[in-house]
């Protein structure tokens, strides 16, 4: 018993290194530098993995986006399906854990760390497609839109306000063509094919169950008539040959049958690298929502977060100091074994904030230096248990151990309530506040174990027999 006390004591010892070195292994590169300049060695440095910081923290651009969510029925699944993608599309970008989230009902709000050019960012977020199908309108309908069109045109050459014609809005719409159901949120893939005859590129779009169907009978209703396809509100293909698409190109194939299997092949004149670009966008994923310029932009500065950064760093380091004394002041040789465990705790809870990673914000860091006084609420109560036993005539060993099987009934209850409190935080809460909840919850889980196993075993193998002889240190 004695030979496995003193074995976990050193693997604790161990664990301490590592961790500690893992958080900051600044102090140990410059020692091992210094040896190799030293001696000529060539011992490797400490393994660095920086900290992932958030948009508050590191800088960034924050940018909030209102979706067009007319004429459509399942509004919550289009903006969680607009999410999504927008989310892939600034991975593929290469932006440090961006942050993309549904606001209300039809906002989203999308943050990227590190980057520093607002305009750069909301053209990197712009790029994503809009892909649509729309149907020929009727003549009786064609009319009513050209109609407007002139009325409108006719105010304007006047120079008066367009608001004062009825239905004014009318004259803004497609007067050919009208949109459907069908939108690149039911697209499934793109991919690049070739026609066996002409050996030109042709783009094959397969659609999931839903778009299937709804393809089915769009082209059912449609026999003989076109079907334009827009990508972005333009054209896919130039279909005039003047090197560019505009307004005047339409890229609109007559429909021949009713088309099952939800499959549809887009061909033109489009060279290989064309019809590469277009899957590719489509691939990246096709907005379910048409989005428009940004209502909201704000650029955080690197300076302002790096200041914050620093204050928070402060902050943390002043709250362990002053936890450690307290412990000290009213525990004495268990506080001082208590902070030496807090002190374990840290390097513990940084380690795993890098290796997750999780993404450190001001409210995250303020959940971790929250957790910092927590940390000690179960050195407390095993303390105080510990006291109790020593009153009553136990001995040393036999009052550590009550201490820690009496308390931990009320450790585990207490922490689990915290638990409960930072799951509901994080599920239903915003993205800072998500932050304060997971790095709280890690704290809590890992000041357990500090306090359960670390604390317990500094105990042991410090405070033997002897302490029997100078309880007034206990």
């Amino acid at each position: 018993m004695i030979k496995s006390k003193y074995l976990i004591f050193i693997a604790v010892i161990i664990l301490a290194v590592l961790v500690g070195n893992f958080a900051q292994p600044i102090y140990f590169d410059k020692g091992v530098n210094f040896l190799n300049k030293k001696f000529g060695w060539t011992l490797p440095n400490f393994p660095e993995k920086p900290y992932v910081l958030g948009l508050d923290l590191q800088g960034g651009v924050n940018l909030v986006y209102e979706a067009d969510l007319n004429g459509v029925i399942d509004k919550a699944g289009a903006m969680s399906g607009l999410r999504d993608i927008i989310e892939r599309r600034v991975n593929m970008f290469g932006v440090s854990e961006p942050v993309v989230q549904v606001q209300g009902q039809n906002r989203l709000v999308v943050e990227l760390p590190g980057v520093k050019d607002v305009q750069e960012a909301i053209k990197m977020i712009g790029q994503t497609p809009y892909l649509e199908f729309d149907e020929q309108r009727t003549e009786e309908e064609s009319k009513i839109i050209l109609d407007k069109m002139k009325e409108v045109q006719a105010v304007l050459d006047k120079k008066e306000d367009i608001t004062t014609v009825k239905d004014w809005q009318i004259a803004l719409e497609n007067p050919y063509f009208k949109p459907t159901d069908l939108t690149g949120k039911y697209l499934k893939k793109a991919t690049i094919i070739f026609d066996q005859t002409t050996f030109k590129p042709q783009i094959e779009l397969k659609f999931d169950d839903a778009g299937s169907k709804l393809f089915e009978e769009i082209t059912a209703r449609n026999i003989q008539k076109p079907l334009a396809i827009y990508l972005d509100n333009a054209s896919i293909i130039d279909t005039n040959g003047d090197g560019k698409i505009d307004a005047y190109d339409v890229y609109a194939p007559i429909i021949q049958t009713k088309i099952s299997g939800g499959q549809a092949v887009i061909s033109g004149s489009m060279s290989t690298q064309t019809a590469n670009d277009i899957a590719r966008r489509l691939n990246s994923g096709a907005l379910p929502v048409k989005i428009g310029d940004p209502i909201s932009q704000e650029k955080v500065g690197p300076t302002l977060g790096s200041a914050s950064l620093q204050k928070s760093l402060w902050a943390g380091v002043y709250g362990l100091l002053a936890v450690a004394l307290f412990m000290i002041l009213f525990y004495r040789l268990p506080g001082l074994l208590a902070s030496i465990a807090l002190l374990i705790y840290v390097g513990i809870v940084l380690s795993i904030f890098k290796l997750v990673p999780v993404t450190l914000t001001l409210a995250g860091i303020g959940g971790f230096v929250l957790s910092i006084g927590m940390a000690v609420d179960a050195n407390i109560l095993i303390f105080a248990r510990m006291k109790e036993e020593i009153l009553n005539g136990k001995g040393i060993s036999e009052s550590i151990n009550e201490g820690f099987v009496r308390a931990w009934p009320s450790i585990r209850d207490s922490n689990m309530n915290s638990l409960i409190v930072c799951a509901i935080l994080f599920m239903f809460a915003t993205s800072f506040i998500k932050g304060f909840a997971l790095t709280l919850s890690i704290g809590i889980l890992v000041s357990l174990f500090s306090a359960i196993f670390i604390t317990r075993i500094l105990l042991q193998v410090f405070i033997t027999s002897w302490a029997e002889k100078a309880k007034w240190l206990l």
